[in-house]
């Protein structure tokens, strides 16, 4: 009786031991990877026992994932970003998206611009073709060990975003306050309206950048941390001089217009061949590219 009672304990507290550092349960390669990672705290051993997982087959879409999580805190982006596209192909549907995620902070991370933005081009289209989160309207996501629901709405939007951040980056301002003026009708952030304002300055257009800051400090649009953005604002408006627009490689030989269509393909007609299936906020769309065109 005693030592059954001895064992029931030595269980529970093996239980507890699992849930307290978050490591699963059982001997396999991926457990080991994880508790190499979260509990010894030795990245470098738990890279080598993640490929271990993967070409043993053992939870190849979390053993993937966490090793180039891994990688990537240990400023090895390159080999991550290598590993995830040589072995996403073992890893099922569902984990695709999480990958698509982790390619583009990896090459935000790389400075490897051309290549996040087709990546996020693609991602837009997936959504236009609604093909996105399995066909549905919302997805559960996690951040900071918590869920919440995103909409297909907040997603687009967030995308738009990092497309016109990587446009920054190429110094491609027009094709960037394009990008996040259409984040803005869809989901307002005041994180991307200091980014708008910025595309707005660089381009010498400083009244119309005034009025997008003066947004921002009165507190007109929402964001993740306003107060972060209300301070960025401030500095934005406090540094507003005289700008000589820099033209980008990308710039020469397209107008405007070409641009729009060229650079972004959001709505062109050969990403949504069959226009029943996309979702409705894409209608907008069309009416936004033909009122840029006039």
């Amino acid at each position: 009786m005693a030592a059954a009672s001895s064992r029931r304990r030595a269980g529970e507290k093996k239980d507890l031991f699992h849930v307290v550092h978050k490591v699963p349960a059982g001997d396999s390669p991926y457990v080991r990877a994880k508790h190499l990672q979260l509990v010894e705290k030795d990245a470098e051993a738990s890279i080598v026992w993640f490929w271990k997982a993967i070409n043993s087959g053992d939870r190849v879409d979390s053993a993937l994932k966490d090793m180039a999580v891994v990688m990537k805190q240990q400023d090895r982006a390159e080999e991550a970003i290598e590993a995830i596209r040589s072995f996403r192909h073992l890893c099922s549907r569902q984990a695709q998206e999480s990958l698509d995620n982790l390619l583009i902070d990896l090459y935000k991370k790389c400075g490897k611009v051309e290549e996040q933005i087709e990546l996020l081009k693609q991602k837009l289209k997936m959504i236009c073709l609604g093909e996105a989160f399995n066909g549905k309207i919302t997805k559960t996501a996690r951040s900071h060990g918590k869920k919440f629901q995103v909409s297909i709405q907040q997603e687009m939007s967030r995308i738009l975003g990092n497309l016109g951040w990587a446009y920054m980056q190429q110094n491609n301002y027009e094709a960037a306050e394009l990008v996040y003026r259409k984040a803005q009708t869809i989901v307002p952030d005041a994180n991307r309206a200091c980014n708008l304002g910025l595309c707005l300055i660089k381009q010498g257009r400083h009244e119309e950048a005034v009025q997008v800051l003066e947004d921002v400090l009165l507190r007109r649009i929402s964001g993740l941390d306003d107060d972060k953005a209300v301070a960025r604002a401030e500095q934005l408006l406090g540094e507003l001089c005289p700008t000589t627009h820099v033209s980008s490689p990308l710039d020469i030989g397209f107008s405007f217009t070409e641009e729009i269509v060229e650079r972004l393909d959001l709505v062109m007609n050969e990403w949504m061949p069959f226009r029943s299936r996309r979702l409705p906020v894409f209608e907008e769309l069309d009416a936004f590219r033909d009122q840029m065109a006039c």
